[in-house]
């Protein structure tokens, strides 16, 4: 063979190893960085469906959770507050009774009661609409320092808003709007909170 033929079979192996090694390393780039676009374990359970077992929560405590970095509340009623939640003296003192303001719950919670079916459990943001706070539980129906008839609710430290035992914001204080009820469902005893019926 002659040294032509030599340097042209070297120059065809030599250009396809090159081709290969770089077809490889392309690869090699681009997996990792097709990868980097699907959102990582974190993210994924920042934003994915929460579950909590409700099936021992007591009348009148708080149980708390967290869903995509807000704070949950769960909350369990009795019947007597239920009837106060649709009674008209209560509804004449909150700004928005009905919700209507904006979409702060799924369709399954537009009743008084802003739960499923108008149940004795409550699920809602505990975020102040006003700044963000974290209000309060003040359960009982008692004269309290920042209201002498107090009905019940949740009271926000840092500025002074009220909100009933629906998350129903009242009248006079800054938060505009009423406590968001998140995404959820109820099935045996535990809420999955962030997906509505099993639904993603």
């Amino acid at each position: 063979m002659t040294q032509e033929g030599v340097n042209q079979g070297r120059r065809r192996f030599l250009g396809a190893a090159t081709a290969a090694v770089g077809a490889v390393g392309a690869v090699g780039v681009a997996v990792p960085f097709v990868g980097s676009w699907a959102p990582n374990e974190k993210a994924k359970a920042v934003g994915g469906p929460v579950k909590v077992d409700i099936s021992k929560v007591e009348e009148g405590r708080l149980l708390r959770a967290e869903w995509r970095g807000k704070p949950i509340y769960i909350l369990k009623r009795s019947p007597k507050v239920l009837e106060t939640l649709a009674s008209e003296e209560l509804k004449s003192l909150l700004l928005d009774p009905d919700s209507e303001t904006s979409s702060q719950q799924p369709e399954f919670a537009q009743n008084d009661a802003r739960s499923l079916n108008g149940s004795d459990i409550l699920i809602l943001e505990g975020v102040c609409t006003h700044l963000g706070c974290a209000p309060a539980l003040h359960y009982e129906v008692k004269a309290e320092p920042f209201d002498a008839n107090w009905m019940g609710g949740f009271f926000c430290p840092c500025h002074g808003s009220k909100f009933d035992l629906a998350g129903r914001v009242f009248n006079g204080v800054p938060a505009p709007t009423n406590l968001p009820v998140p995404p959820h469902f109820i099935e045996d005893g535990v809420a999955t909170i962030g997906i509505e019926g099993g639904e993603a």
